[in-house]
């Protein structure tokens, strides 16, 4: 079993740009009420019941069970009749936000700190849809559910025997990004060492050094755009927070950031190659 990712730039239309913002907003609640149930539960049960402080805890019945991802994925069918707000969201689009949060929960357990925080207003960068029955993408277009067709740069053709098996949709200050993972059931054959062989160390005064005497010393793509970025955060820092023009410098920023971090991974692709 194969499963590769491969990014492509997609170009949503006007009506169809406003629904993923409000998907985007609508999965951000979801997360932080999924969250905000989960910490009152711990919150209820982490001091003793004669010395709770009515006023600082949330008191939740002793046997109300642990709010797991099974339990608050039963909550949404619920929930969609008090809130009809996300019925226009895809069903399982909501499943996989609070399996993120329960991910997070779990990878928390396991190391001991990471503890989920709650999602600010345009933190929620992304959404998952998890299956498709057919192949979505006809030409230059996927097919999302609820959305329709949208347009996608497919620079780089599926390979021939893999399916899609899930698409993240991305939110950046560059675009729209579309990470489409794909599956095979081929397998491919250990290949057997020959060529010449090199060792390469990563190091901290120079990028890598391989065994044959190449020293690659590595750009400072922050240090080189930093001018740049420090005269757009100093624009933001004097525009009124919430404001249009705030607004406006953020994204220029953000864009700046995407510049950045678009030219390390190219450099790192063809340093690669």
């Amino acid at each position: 079993m194969i499963n590769l990712n491969y990014t492509y730039r997609i170009y949503p239309d006007a009506e169809q740009v406003e629904s993923l913002n409000e998907w985007l907003e609508t999965c951000r609640g979801v997360y932080n009420y999924a969250l905000r149930e989960l910490k009152d539960w711990i919150s209820s049960r982490k001091c003793p019941i004669d010395r709770c402080s009515l006023e600082s805890e949330y008191i939740m019945a002793a046997d109300y069970p642990f709010p797991g991802y099974q339990q608050q994925q039963n909550n949404l069918p619920k929930a969609k009749k008090d809130y009809p707000r996300l019925k226009a969201v895809p069903a399982q689009v909501l499943q996989t936000t609070v399996r993120r949060l329960h991910d997070a929960w779990d990878f928390f357990k396991e190391r001991g700190y990471g503890f989920p925080r709650f999602k600010k207003y345009g933190q929620m960068k992304s959404i998952l849809f998890p299956q498709f029955k057919v192949n979505p993408i006809t030409g230059w277009q996927i097919k999302l559910p609820k959305l329709g067709n949208v347009q996608i740069n497919l620079h780089r053709p599926i390979p021939d025997g893999f399916v899609v098996k899930q698409v993240r949709v991305i939110k950046k200050a560059m675009g729209w990004f579309a990470v489409i993972t794909i599956q095979s059931d081929i397998s491919i054959p250990d290949a057997f060492p020959h060529g010449h062989f090199i060792g390469v160390d990563v190091g901290l005064n120079s990028y890598l050094a391989t065994s044959d005497g190449f020293i690659e010393p590595g750009r400072k793509f922050f240090k080189e755009e930093h001018r740049r970025l420090k005269v757009l955060q100093r624009r933001l820092s004097k525009k009124n927070k919430r404001s249009k023009n705030y607004e406006k410098a953020r994204l220029k920023v953000e864009k700046q950031h995407n510049h950045i971090a678009f030219k390390r991974k190219d450099y790192q692709y063809k340093l690669a190659h």
